[in-house]
Protein backbone atom coordinates (compact mmCIF):
# COMPACT_ATOMS: atom_id res chain seq x y z
CA UNK A 1 0.00 0.00 0.00
CA UNK A 2 2.63 2.08 1.13
CA UNK A 3 4.82 1.55 -2.34
CA UNK A 4 1.17 2.49 -4.05
CA UNK A 5 1.08 5.85 -2.69
CA UNK A 6 4.93 6.76 -3.22
CA UNK A 7 4.08 6.21 -6.42
CA UNK A 8 0.76 8.04 -7.05
CA UNK A 9 2.68 10.92 -5.40
CA UNK A 10 5.84 10.85 -7.79
CA UNK A 11 3.50 10.76 -10.50
CA UNK A 12 1.53 13.61 -9.08
CA UNK A 13 4.75 15.89 -8.85
CA UNK A 14 5.50 15.32 -12.07
CA UNK A 15 2.12 16.27 -13.05
CA UNK A 16 2.68 19.56 -11.35
CA UNK A 17 6.42 20.11 -12.77
CA UNK A 18 5.00 19.71 -16.24
CA UNK A 19 4.98 22.90 -18.22
CA UNK A 20 1.47 24.07 -19.42
CA UNK A 21 0.52 25.72 -22.17
CA UNK A 22 0.20 29.58 -21.85
CA UNK A 23 -3.49 30.67 -21.64
CA UNK A 24 -5.30 33.03 -24.02
CA UNK A 25 -6.54 35.64 -22.37
CA UNK A 26 -10.17 35.82 -21.75
CA UNK A 27 -11.52 38.84 -22.18
CA UNK A 28 -11.67 40.80 -25.70
CA UNK A 29 -9.62 43.58 -23.44
CA UNK A 30 -7.05 41.11 -22.86
CA UNK A 31 -6.54 39.51 -26.22
CA UNK A 32 -6.31 43.25 -27.53
CA UNK A 33 -3.59 43.98 -25.45
CA UNK A 34 -2.07 40.45 -26.04
CA UNK A 35 -2.02 41.46 -30.00
CA UNK A 36 -0.73 45.21 -29.37
CA UNK A 37 1.64 43.50 -27.46
CA UNK A 38 2.64 41.31 -30.21
CA UNK A 39 2.65 44.40 -32.56
CA UNK A 40 5.42 46.07 -30.63
CA UNK A 41 7.37 43.12 -30.30
CA UNK A 42 7.38 42.95 -34.04
CA UNK A 43 8.53 46.29 -34.49
CA UNK A 44 11.09 46.66 -32.30
CA UNK A 45 12.75 43.63 -33.97
CA UNK A 46 12.64 45.28 -37.12
CA UNK A 47 13.67 49.05 -35.98
CA UNK A 48 17.43 47.46 -36.21
CA UNK A 49 17.05 46.23 -39.62
CA UNK A 50 15.27 49.12 -40.74
CA UNK A 51 18.31 51.39 -38.88
CA UNK A 52 20.81 49.67 -41.36
CA UNK A 53 18.89 50.00 -44.47
CA UNK A 54 18.56 53.60 -44.09
CA UNK A 55 22.30 54.10 -42.70
CA UNK A 56 23.70 52.00 -46.22
CA UNK A 57 21.04 54.18 -48.12
CA UNK A 58 22.93 55.36 -51.97
CA UNK A 59 26.30 53.72 -50.72
CA UNK A 60 25.51 50.52 -52.79
CA UNK A 61 27.03 50.02 -55.79
CA UNK A 62 27.97 47.37 -58.34
CA UNK A 63 31.49 45.95 -59.77
CA UNK A 64 30.81 48.34 -62.82
CA UNK A 65 29.81 51.99 -61.45
CA UNK A 66 31.38 51.81 -57.86
CA UNK A 67 33.82 54.53 -57.04
CA UNK A 68 37.36 54.21 -57.62
CA UNK A 69 38.99 53.63 -54.23
CA UNK A 70 42.29 52.40 -53.00
CA UNK A 71 41.43 49.48 -50.56
CA UNK A 72 38.44 47.04 -51.22
CA UNK A 73 37.85 44.77 -48.04
CA UNK A 74 36.68 41.25 -48.80
CA UNK A 75 34.88 39.28 -45.55
CA UNK A 76 35.56 35.39 -45.08
CA UNK A 77 32.55 33.70 -45.54
CA UNK A 78 33.86 29.71 -44.65
CA UNK A 79 35.86 27.35 -46.26
CA UNK A 80 35.18 23.67 -47.91
CA UNK A 81 38.20 21.27 -47.87
CA UNK A 82 40.79 24.53 -47.01
CA UNK A 83 38.80 26.39 -50.25
CA UNK A 84 36.60 29.51 -50.36
CA UNK A 85 33.35 28.28 -50.08
CA UNK A 86 31.27 29.19 -53.34
CA UNK A 87 29.88 32.53 -51.47
CA UNK A 88 33.36 33.65 -50.31
CA UNK A 89 34.23 32.74 -53.97
CA UNK A 90 31.77 34.89 -55.33
CA UNK A 91 33.45 37.34 -53.27
CA UNK A 92 36.57 36.93 -54.15
CA UNK A 93 35.40 36.97 -58.03
CA UNK A 94 34.20 40.38 -57.31
CA UNK A 95 37.33 41.97 -55.67
CA UNK A 96 39.28 40.09 -58.78
CA UNK A 97 37.41 41.65 -61.69
CA UNK A 98 37.58 45.18 -59.62
CA UNK A 99 41.19 44.94 -59.55
CA UNK A 100 41.56 43.79 -63.56
CA UNK A 101 39.20 47.20 -63.78
CA UNK A 102 41.50 49.74 -62.14
CA UNK A 103 38.74 50.10 -59.36
CA UNK A 104 40.19 49.33 -55.98
CA UNK A 105 44.52 48.77 -56.17
CA UNK A 106 45.25 47.01 -52.83
CA UNK A 107 42.44 43.83 -51.45
CA UNK A 108 42.42 43.73 -47.94
CA UNK A 109 41.12 39.78 -46.66
CA UNK A 110 39.92 39.45 -43.18
CA UNK A 111 38.74 36.07 -41.66
CA UNK A 112 39.06 34.05 -38.98
CA UNK A 113 42.54 31.94 -37.99
CA UNK A 114 41.61 31.43 -34.39
CA UNK A 115 42.57 27.81 -34.83
CA UNK A 116 45.82 26.48 -36.60
CA UNK A 117 44.10 24.18 -38.80
CA UNK A 118 41.44 26.81 -39.72
CA UNK A 119 42.85 29.67 -41.93
CA UNK A 120 40.43 31.77 -43.92
CA UNK A 121 42.66 34.80 -44.82
CA UNK A 122 45.16 32.41 -46.36
CA UNK A 123 42.64 30.55 -48.50
CA UNK A 124 41.79 33.78 -50.09
CA UNK A 125 45.20 35.22 -50.70
CA UNK A 126 45.75 31.82 -52.52
CA UNK A 127 42.39 32.29 -54.93
CA UNK A 128 42.89 35.79 -55.31
CA UNK A 129 46.36 35.07 -56.70
CA UNK A 130 44.99 32.32 -58.98
CA UNK A 131 42.48 34.76 -60.50
CA UNK A 132 45.09 37.58 -61.30
CA UNK A 133 45.41 39.46 -58.13
CA UNK A 134 49.28 39.72 -57.25
CA UNK A 135 50.10 38.79 -54.17
CA UNK A 136 51.70 42.22 -53.27
CA UNK A 137 48.67 43.14 -53.63
CA UNK A 138 47.07 41.78 -51.17
CA UNK A 139 47.12 42.20 -47.10
CA UNK A 140 45.36 39.74 -44.87
CA UNK A 141 43.83 40.28 -41.37
CA UNK A 142 44.07 37.30 -39.88
CA UNK A 143 41.77 37.97 -36.72
CA UNK A 144 38.37 39.37 -38.71
CA UNK A 145 36.35 37.19 -36.29
CA UNK A 146 33.25 39.04 -37.14
CA UNK A 147 32.05 42.01 -38.96
CA UNK A 148 32.51 44.85 -36.17
CA UNK A 149 36.08 43.09 -35.42
CA UNK A 150 36.54 43.36 -39.48
CA UNK A 151 35.82 46.83 -39.46
CA UNK A 152 37.25 48.59 -36.75
CA UNK A 153 40.58 46.69 -37.40
CA UNK A 154 40.43 47.92 -40.89
CA UNK A 155 40.52 51.30 -39.05
CA UNK A 156 42.39 51.02 -36.25
CA UNK A 157 45.08 48.18 -37.42
CA UNK A 158 45.28 48.69 -41.27
CA UNK A 159 44.57 52.16 -41.26
CA UNK A 160 41.67 52.43 -43.61
CA UNK A 161 39.89 55.34 -43.91
CA UNK A 162 37.92 54.52 -46.99
CA UNK A 163 36.81 51.37 -48.69
CA UNK A 164 34.84 49.26 -51.34
CA UNK A 165 33.30 46.97 -49.32
CA UNK A 166 32.44 42.99 -51.05
CA UNK A 167 30.04 40.89 -49.62
CA UNK A 168 27.16 39.00 -50.62
CA UNK A 169 23.59 41.32 -50.57
CA UNK A 170 21.87 40.08 -47.31
CA UNK A 171 24.89 41.41 -45.45
CA UNK A 172 26.38 44.28 -47.70
CA UNK A 173 23.88 47.04 -45.51
CA UNK A 174 25.25 45.84 -42.25
CA UNK A 175 28.82 45.22 -43.38
CA UNK A 176 28.79 48.98 -44.99
CA UNK A 177 26.67 50.74 -41.53
CA UNK A 178 29.16 48.47 -39.07
CA UNK A 179 32.19 50.15 -41.00
CA UNK A 180 31.16 53.57 -41.29
CA UNK A 181 30.70 53.82 -37.32
CA UNK A 182 34.27 52.48 -37.26
CA UNK A 183 35.15 55.18 -38.72
CA UNK A 184 35.53 53.89 -42.71
CA UNK A 185 34.07 55.76 -45.30
CA UNK A 186 32.34 52.87 -47.13
CA UNK A 187 30.89 51.92 -50.27
CA UNK A 188 29.06 48.49 -50.89
CA UNK A 189 29.26 45.78 -53.44
CA UNK A 190 26.82 43.28 -53.17
CA UNK A 191 27.60 40.13 -54.19
CA UNK A 192 24.44 37.81 -56.65
CA UNK A 193 23.69 34.51 -55.59
CA UNK A 194 21.84 31.69 -56.25
CA UNK A 195 18.73 32.04 -53.66
CA UNK A 196 19.44 28.86 -52.44
CA UNK A 197 18.67 27.98 -48.95
CA UNK A 198 21.59 29.27 -47.83
CA UNK A 199 20.57 32.72 -49.06
CA UNK A 200 17.20 32.50 -47.11
CA UNK A 201 19.11 31.66 -44.12
CA UNK A 202 21.66 34.31 -44.26
CA UNK A 203 19.20 36.85 -44.95
CA UNK A 204 16.66 35.73 -41.82
CA UNK A 205 20.02 35.52 -40.15
CA UNK A 206 20.66 38.75 -40.99
CA UNK A 207 17.10 40.16 -38.66
CA UNK A 208 19.10 38.96 -35.36
CA UNK A 209 22.21 39.84 -36.17
CA UNK A 210 20.96 43.74 -36.98
CA UNK A 211 20.39 43.85 -33.07
CA UNK A 212 24.05 43.07 -32.38
CA UNK A 213 24.67 45.22 -34.85
CA UNK A 214 22.78 47.98 -33.38
CA UNK A 215 24.78 47.36 -30.19
CA UNK A 216 27.95 47.27 -31.71
CA UNK A 217 27.93 50.60 -33.27
CA UNK A 218 26.17 52.17 -30.14
CA UNK A 219 28.81 51.15 -27.53
CA UNK A 220 31.98 50.60 -30.11
CA UNK A 221 33.36 47.71 -27.93
CA UNK A 222 37.35 46.65 -29.38
CA UNK A 223 37.22 43.47 -31.31
CA UNK A 224 38.31 40.39 -29.62
CA UNK A 225 42.03 40.81 -30.64
CA UNK A 226 43.23 44.30 -31.40
CA UNK A 227 46.89 44.42 -31.42
CA UNK A 228 49.21 46.88 -32.94
CA UNK A 229 49.14 48.86 -35.53
CA UNK A 230 50.19 47.42 -39.36
CA UNK A 231 51.30 48.72 -42.40
CA UNK A 232 50.56 46.26 -44.88
CA UNK A 233 48.04 48.40 -46.14
CA UNK A 234 49.98 51.48 -46.68
CA UNK A 235 52.82 49.87 -47.98
CA UNK A 236 51.13 47.78 -50.76
CA UNK A 237 49.93 51.44 -51.54
CA UNK A 238 52.90 53.06 -52.02
CA UNK A 239 54.27 49.96 -53.92
CA UNK A 240 51.28 51.09 -56.47
CA UNK A 241 52.42 55.03 -56.28
CA UNK A 242 56.16 54.72 -56.58
CA UNK A 243 56.35 53.78 -60.53
CA UNK A 244 54.04 56.69 -61.02
CA UNK A 245 56.58 58.95 -58.91
CA UNK A 246 58.93 58.16 -61.23
CA UNK A 247 59.79 60.65 -64.05
CA UNK A 248 59.43 59.26 -67.59
CA UNK A 249 63.10 59.94 -69.66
Amino acid sequence: MLHLLLRVRAGAARWLRRPRPPRLPRTRAGRRRLVQAGMVACVLALLPATWMRLAAEGRLHTTTDVPRTDVAVVFGAGLWDGEPSPYLAHRLDAAAELYRAGRIGVVLVTGDNSREEYDEPDAMRAYLTRHGVPDARIVSDYAGFDTWDSCVRAKKIFGVDRAVLISQGFHIRRAVTLCQAAGVSSYGVGVDDRHDVTWYYGGAREILAAGKAALDAAFRPDPHFLGPGEAGVEQALDGIRAPSATPRP
